[in-house]
């Protein structure tokens, strides 16, 4: 072994946490470790990078450590008196390359896989709610075998290659001592049976695909985007484990005049020069059906009405938001012969003076919507 710092060797610094320390330790081992890296020098690697941990992963070892150095370990340090359970550091850093400690069982129960679909809802259905049918395709357990693979009067046999294990074990010796190795078996593919007369619906697979129709309540006040889980409507689960789940991912449509902000609704609303400069009560479109709303004298282009309570209701909540009316004054396009007449007299009586304005009407429209 090296004389290098322990901390060196990890690439940590002195202060390090436990758990600082114990990650950098499982990244370098599965870089190192030699059943992974087949480089000449990567035994010794991995010989000093636990060496390294078994003494800074010890309060003791490493506080002896930190004040005298490795002459202060006396024989406290060295990879042989390593005594940390390796089992669960192995399976997590070599589970993917296929080594096992022998601890789990590929015939253990398996939650069966998540579906998702879409659907289309209109922008009032959103808003308030609906009930749903939606149909969608899934496995489920054969009906003329019983899940079993088997055409109905036969029964599937024990593998005789894993012995109904459904995987293969290979004992290696390394210097740590012993690993298996496990694959999943050649002659049952996993399943720990073999089928001599395969069902004619499933073909031995013991699912068959089906059309499944539901109805499905949506909730008041969802939006574009909103994912909706139905649990154990997904795929079967194995060997006595749980169904997966159906996702719904919501697609809202949008609406001609209605725009949404979260839980309040947007309306555009143009009034005429007569409207804004008298005042009026005019009738409103709101989710609701028409609204009054009373128009103040003098009302300027962009100034916002609030109707509290004409929003979209909040999820899990009874209240709802609010519809913001933005007002924009319409100047008419095309005048009769009186209109023209009525509005050079009242152009006369207001003059022709023009006054600068510090803030546009983006600037009044951001304010009042609290951009």
């Amino acid at each position: 072994m090296s004389n290098r710092d322990y901390y060196d060797i990890l690439g940590v610094g002195r202060n390090a946490s436990d758990d600082e320390i114990k990650a950098a330790f499982r990244k370098l081992a599965r870089q190192y470790h030699p059943d992974v890296n087949k480089e000449p020098d990567a035994e010794e690697k991995f010989k000093e990078i636990n060496e390294a941990y078994g003494v800074l992963s010890d309060k003791e070892k490493r506080a002896r450590y930190d004040r005298f150095g490795r002459e202060g370990l006396g024989n406290m340090g060295g990879f042989h008196d390593y005594t940390a359970d390796f089992g669960d550091i192995f399976e997590e850093l070599f589970g993917s390359f296929g080594f096992s400690t022998g601890r789990s069982s590929r015939r253990s129960p398996r939650r069966g896989r998540d579906l998702q679909m879409q659907v289309t809802l209109t922008f009032e259905e959103a808003v308030f709610g609906v009930e749903k049918e939606i149909e969608f395709q899934r496995e489920e357990t054969c009906s003329r075998c019983n899940g079993s693979g088997a055409e109905p009067g036969t029964t599937p046999l024990r593998c005789a290659t894993c012995n109904g294990q459904g995987e293969v074990r290979q004992v290696r010796q390394t210097f740590l001592g012993q690993m298996v190795q496990t694959a999943p078996c050649p002659t049952c593919g996993g399943r720990g049976e073999t089928i001599a007369s395969p069902c004619k619906t499933c073909r031995g697979g013991g699912l068959e695909r089906k059309t499944i129709r539901k109805k499905v309540q949506i909730p008041a006040g969802v939006d574009n985007g909103t994912q909706i889980r139905l649990a154990g409507e997904g795929g079967p689960g194995t060997l006595g484990g749980p169904n997966g789940s159906l996702f719904l991912a919501l697609d809202v449509q949008p609406h001609r005049f209605f725009k949404r902000r979260e839980n309040d609704i947007i309306l555009n609303l143009d009034i005429n020069v007569a409207q804004a400069a008298l005042g009026a009560e005019i009738d409103v479109p709101t989710l609701d059906g028409d609204e009054k709303l009373k128009i103040p004298a003098g009302t300027q282009p962009g100034k916002v009405f609030t109707m509290r309570g004409k929003g979209v209701p909040y999820l899990r909540r009874k209240d709802r938001g609010n519809q913001l009316v933005i007002v924009n004054v319409a100047i008419p396009t095309k005048l009769t012969k009186e209109q023209r007449e009525l509005f050079e007299k009242l152009a006369a009586s207001l003059g022709t003076t023009v006054k600068p304005q510090e803030k546009g009407f983006l600037d009044w429209l951001n304010e009042a919507l609290g951009g």
